[in-house]
């Protein structure tokens, strides 16, 4: 469930390949904030419920 999310987000956000090989750190930044979004869901949907 995680890792689709994260990809599913990504892909909503433009967070491709391309920008990472063209702004690694801006990259970086928007999937550590996708994940953290992520798993503050699935923390919420599975483990709480």
């Amino acid at each position: 469930m995680f890792s689709r999310l994260v990809k599913e987000y990504a892909d909503k956000q433009g967070v491709t390949e391309q920008l990472k090989a063209e702004n690694a750190l801006k990259w970086i930044g928007r999937m550590n904030n996708i994940r953290a979004c992520v798993r503050e869901i699935v923390e919420t949907e599975v483990v709480y419920c």
